[in-house]
């Protein structure tokens, strides 16, 4: 018989380096954080007139949702996410019972730390549970493929064309670990984040930060004119030479995205020799290109990177997608962060929790 219960936690992300690098198939080395969102979800065998239905309570917001399994319709907001999960779980072979969805996170909304892709993932475990027999055929399931899933309803449902870093962070995570994350192959590699001592934090700059609305599309319109430009599939395939040719300012965010990549490249050997040192001076070269290749910084994001250097930061940098949102800063032991900083360690990743 399937599940009447279960509960799933999916936890937020803070990418270390790597921006704007997933949905050019390059490299990016984000982990997981212990804040996230959980869903509890009930099945619910009473079916009315157009079969069984979908009933959701943001408890956060204090805000409620139903519909039918059969049609989702568009929504906004956070229903957008509840009802795009479960229409691409039905397209997946995967429809979800009728079931009572309660919905708490205690990520920050809107601050770089993808609560969405948080909410995604927990609200596809949950609901996957309430179809399966046991716990193991849950754990067997391919989270690549729910990470797939999840991007879809994030693009289709959502209107925000993101790649797959936010989801594959929050599903592969792991205590005391950053995942290299390569967008070509979708192979997931452990590293190893030894702090030891040193703080990782982030600063809300006080500005939303908000995928969808924001120039993130814009950004990623940009990247695929510049592939058109040269002719190739992915920007992984461009070489500097090539890019030095493009118009402006095609040539700066093809330009960035070829230095970023080789910012993951260096972080991931900064940290197997535990060199947080220069760690911290990649942060600082990512936030250079992210402002003035990229152009995704704003004067509020500027404003958190200078009061973390000024606190006494070896690095800093925005992270998510930008224009608003979260700023990263990466702290010696004995260093002292500003007020409002919120340490973040690399937690574990997504999973069920007992009903």
């Amino acid at each position: 018989m399937p599940r009447e219960h279960s509960v799933a936690f999916a936890p937020g992300r803070v990418n270390l380096i790597g921006e704007h690098t997933d949905y050019n198939q390059g490299l990016a080395l984000p982990f997981a954080i212990a804040e996230g969102v959980t869903v509890t979800a009930e099945a619910v065998h009473r079916d009315s007139p157009d079969g069984p239905r979908i009933s959701a309570h943001a408890c956060d917001l204090g805000e409620q949702d139903e519909f039918s399994v059969a049609a989702p319709q568009p929504a906004p907001g956070w229903r957008a996410f509840v009802r795009g999960i479960v229409a691409e779980l039905g397209r997946a072979g995967f429809p979800p019972v009728g079931a009572r969805l309660q919905i708490s996170g205690d990520v920050t909304r809107g601050a770089g730390l993808s609560s969405s892709a948080a909410l995604e993932v927990a609200l596809c475990l949950a609901l996957v549970e309430l179809e399966v027999n046991d716990t193991s055929a849950q754990e067997s399931l391919d989270r690549v493929a729910i990470a797939q899933l999840c991007g879809r309803v994030e693009s289709e449902w959502v209107g925000a064309k993101t790649g797959l870093l936010d989801q594959l962070a929050s599903l592969f995570g792991a205590p005391d670990t950053a995942l290299c994350i390569d967008f070509r192959s979708l192979e997931v590699e452990p590293v190893p984040l030894r702090l030891s001592g040193w703080r990782l934090v982030v600063l809300d700059s006080g500005e939303s930060h908000l995928n969808a609305s924001s120039g993130y599309n814009e950004r990623r319109a940009d990247c695929v004119e510049a592939c058109r430009l040269l002719g190739v599939g992915s920007l992984r395939e461009a070489s500097a030479g090539a890019v030095a040719g493009l118009p402006e300012p095609l040539c700066r965010r093809a330009r960035h995205v070829l230095i970023e990549n080789d910012h993951v490249r260096e972080a991931v050997t900064a940290l197997r020799a535990d060199d947080l040192q220069t760690l911290g001076e990649l942060l600082n070269a990512s936030q250079a290109s992210l402002r003035q290749n990229f152009e995704v910084s704003t004067p509020a994001v500027e404003a958190a990177v200078e009061r973390l250097l000024g606190a006494g930061a070896v690095g800093a940098r925005v992270i998510g997608g930008g224009f608003g949102g979260s700023v990263l800063g990466l702290f010696e032991p004995d260093a002292q962060p500003p007020a409002g900083a919120h340490e973040v360690r690399p937690s574990a990743g997504a999973h069920l929790l007992a009903a």
